[in-house]
């Protein structure tokens, strides 16, 4: 009998350690090259690990929970028959002896968006019926970029569903050639960096959905209908992309765990008040957003402004979609229109696309990269903490790819599957703050970047139109920025500009 030894490979670029966070297969399976081993949660992402080797699992060699190092064998596999093996206690001993991880109380979930919310029903809460839409959800739907958690359960492979079009997969590392290089003179002195408030960054959002008709046999429509179960919720797992019974167990146990836990937080007040502290070790994406967000707010000298716009005929526009067949099945909300906006102003003050980089020559020379392409980041905040996947290539786009793009970056966030290739090589970020019923914040700069933009939450308010109070639509837009590229002037017709298509779509089709 020979055993094989898997080592932890890096399955990200210069990763240095990851977590099991739990593995589908024990002592004794047979296991074929592919087939999903572990899930690993390293500092960008939750990733599955496919087995190298075909055979029988001989031993687990670390434990879930424990984190190890990029290079440490985790699992032993044999090239023989499965009769052949020690008895599964046995190989099971190893594991046994490593000191179990301590655990983290699930959060009690954010209050629903009030009334006025905008956004998606599935991710956001309902819509007004004022704005137009015939979606239905759940009331007080769940918070953006939650989502079912991964099964204990050995499952089949995730399949995209038929006729989705996939998010464009241009490589991070894009062309030189499409990288403007700006030399920066060696003596600039930054200003003082803004007092800003670490975590609104967190707060980002972004839509949600399934890109086609959801497809379900009978028997799960109706176990979704009797749980009170939006189908358009659930990540699907089946063979043609539908959603099985098991995806609605794993769904429903996750909004189970986020039920408001606030009549039980209190520790009771008979104990001492040091027995009454939970502690909760930092470790991957939490602990790499982190180290990121400290090194933006203290490394580039933030400046933040705000601009409140009418944005009336973005909602008439995207209830104009929502009706329209060639959006028929797809996800649409004042997000996408913010997202054209951005990359149709972006390319009209070209230095808030750009990357500052110090000491670019070794001679301690700076460096602006202006980026001729938009790789444009969605902030998403999940059950695993902050992630910023970007789709890539953005600006070549139409509207309908977009959305399309939109809504495969929500459901693989929200189901703990973005890939650390997508977060890699963002341009700038959009924040979706207003999903929470936030109005406005100053986010932190996406490490990498030098702009950020915060949409805050769509609500009818009183506003003087032709001399006229009337009610209309109004949101607040923040935007923060790397004072070292952009100056306030160029930001401020930044922002002017994203400002303009939200009050005039429009002007997207010149």
């Amino acid at each position: 009998m020979t055993v094989k030894k898997f080592n932890l490979p890096d399955v990200g670029e210069g990763l240095t350690e990851a977590e099991i966070v739990s593995w589908k297969v024990k002592p004794g399976d047979t296991v074929a090259i592919n087939d999903v081993i572990c899930e690993i949660e390293t500092a960008k992402s939750l990733v599955e690990l496919p087995s190298p080797y075909a055979g029988t699992v001989a031993e687990l060699l670390v434990a879930e929970g424990i984190t190890v190092e990029v290079g440490t064998a985790i699992i032993g596999i044999s090239d023989n028959a499965p009769g052949e093996t020690a008895s599964t206690s046995a190989l099971a001993a190893p594991l046994a002896e490593q000191p179990a991880a301590p655990s983290a109380a699930v959060p009690a979930p954010t209050a629903a968006p009030a009334a006025e919310q905008v956004f998606e029903a599935s991710m956001y809460g309902k819509l007004p019926a004022d704005a137009g839409t015939s979606d239905g959800g759940p009331a007080g739907g769940p918070l953006v970029g939650s989502g079912p958690k991964a099964d204990a359960v050995k499952r089949r492979p995730r399949k995209r569903p038929e006729g989705a079009t996939a998010v464009p997969a241009a490589a991070a590392n894009t062309a030189p050639a499409a990288v403007e290089r700006v030399a920066v003179e060696p003596a600039v002195e930054p200003t003082a960096p803004a007092n800003q408030t670490p975590g609104l960054a967190g707060l980002g959002a972004t839509v949600s959905g399934i890109v086609n008709r959801v497809l379900a046999k009978p028997p799960v429509r109706k176990i979704a209908r009797d749980l009170g179960i939006d189908l358009a919720d659930v990540v699907p797992t089946g063979a043609r992309g539908e959603v099985t019974r098991e995806d609605l167990v794993s769904y429903q146990s996750q909004r189970d765990a986020e039920v408001d836990q606030a009549d039980k937080f209190w520790g009771a007040s008979k104990k001492p008040q040091d027995q009454r502290v939970e502690r909760i070790p930092v470790k991957g994406v939490r602990k790499a957003t982190a180290k990121a967000m400290v090194e933006s707010a203290f490394t580039a000298p933030h400046v933040s402004i705000f601009v409140d716009v009418d944005a009336s005929r973005t909602m008439e526009f995207v209830k104009r979609l929502k009706a329209s067949r060639d959006f028929e099945g797809i996800k649409v909300s004042p997000l996408l229109i913010l997202s054209k906006a951005v990359i149709w102003a972006a390319a009209r003050n070209p230095s808030v696309n750009a990357t500052w980089v110090d000491n670019a020559d070794g001679n301690g020379n700076a460096e602006i990269l202006v980026k001729h392409y938009m790789n444009l980041g969605i902030a998403a905040a999940t059950p695993r903490g902050l992630m910023v996947p970007n789709i890539k290539d953005a600006q070549d786009l139409s509207l309908k790819e977009l959305a399309l793009a939109l809504n495969e970056l929500a459901s693989t966030a929200r189901a703990g599957k973005t890939q650390p290739s997508q977060m890699q090589g963002g341009s700038l970020t959009i924040t979706n703050i207003g999903a929470l019923g936030i109005d406005t914040g100053t986010p932190i700069i996406n490490p990498g970047e030098v702009a950020i933009v915060a949409f805050g939450t769509i609500k009818q308010k009183p506003w003087v139109l032709d001399g006229e109070v009337i009610p209309r639509w109004i949101t607040t837009l923040g935007g923060s920025f790397d004072h070292r590229v952009v100056d306030g002037d160029l930001s401020a017709r930044f922002m002017a500009d994203v400002a303009s298509i939200l009050e005039e779509p429009a002007l997207l089709l010149d």
